[in-house]
């Protein structure tokens, strides 16, 4: 009976999504062309937010060489004060923008969750440019953390700028204008960067913020949507004939990473996770398909599925999937 029991999950899991999902064309319908306009006005920012992380160098040194070791010298300290400021504004532009990408999540979730189709593979199959959005979120979110997550002079700075502007205020000495960020702004920031990864930690808290608030949608409508996403872009990556319609091999690190960051999301949102038996997500498949890609390449997404996911260290969860993540 266990047996039997397996093989049905498994062909369950095999057979979800039989379709392809064309990350690198779709083109939206009229039906979700109204969505589809909202979401790329924030999408198209994307890009130069990324630029403009990876580019970010910080005030390491300036704070290093003329506030700490010589504070008592006001003129160095002023320049300190005006590398930090700028920078500061980018973190604040940064903050923001993951405000506006919570939002842009929330409505293709609704779009994407509704009762229009009667399960997640036709809302994926058929409204594909809101997929290929979704997907486009989850790989902007990924990228964000890994390039926040390898660059500590963010935290550095902005605790160097409250540190100053307190200071400031308490000798009452005007600050700059322009970038000033007011205190419950500066805590709500500072929280934002003190995580680990904290784009993610925003799609996790809207996608269960979006959940709660829709308690006539029953959150398998959420979940299921997930987990065939994450089975959606196994499948192509592990089946030579999809993979080949692919014109572009970033088209393959793309896929990877929008499975990694809907197992992550689905791990938070569902009640009991992502790696528990009851999951619909074949985990085991989506980390084999991790190991398959050349070595050192998905190091990254490995290591987010290691420490950033909820449940991998339940008790619960399968010793072969923690073995095959250790």
């Amino acid at each position: 009976m266990g047996n039997l029991l397996k093989v049905l999950t498994c062909t369950d899991l095999e057979q979800e999504p039989n379709f392809f999902l064309d990350f690198e064309n779709a083109q939206p319908t009229e039906a979700e062309r109204e969505v589809w306009d909202q979401v790329d006005v924030v999408l198209k920012d994307a890009k130069a937010i990324l630029d403009e992380l990876q580019a970010y160098k910080g005030a390491g040194q300036e704070i290093r060489e003329q506030a700490i070791q010589n504070p008592s010298d006001d003129a160095l300290q002023e320049q300190a004060w005006a590398a930090v400021v700028p920078l500061v504004g980018k973190l604040k532009k940064f903050y923001e923008f993951s405000q506006r990408l919570e939002a842009a999540l929330h409505s293709l979730l609704g779009a994407l969750t509704n009762e229009t189709y009667s399960d997640p593979t036709q809302h994926l199959e058929r409204e594909q440019a809101l997929a290929k959005q979704f997907a486009e979120i989850l790989h902007f979110t990924l990228r964000f953390d890994e390039l926040k997550m390898t660059n500590p002079a963010i935290q550095n700075d902005f605790s160097y700028y409250r540190r100053t502007l307190s200071r400031m205020r308490i000798n009452n000495v005007p600050a700059e204008g322009e970038n000033e960020v007011n205190n419950e702004l500066a805590n709500r920031i500072s929280l934002f960067y003190a995580d680990a990864t904290p784009m993610l930690k925003t799609l996790s808290d809207g996608t269960t913020k979006f959940v709660s608030e829709n308690k006539n949608l029953p959150i398998e409508n959420t979940t299921d949507c997930l987990s065939t996403m994450a089975s959606v872009c196994k499948v192509m990556l592990e089946t030579p004939e999809y993979r080949s319609r692919f014109n572009s091999e970033d088209t393959v690190s793309f896929c990877l990473r929008v499975m990694v960051g809907v197992i992550i999301l689905y791990d938070y949102v569902h009640p009991v996770g992502a790696f528990a038996k009851s999951s619909k997500i074949d985990m085991k498949g989506c980390i084999k398909v991790l190991k398959d890609q050349p070595p050192n390449s998905v190091d990254g997404l490995l290591n987010a599925l290691r420490y950033t996911t909820k449940h991998l260290n339940d008790e619960s969860t399968n010793k072969t999937i923690k073995s095959m993540l250790q």
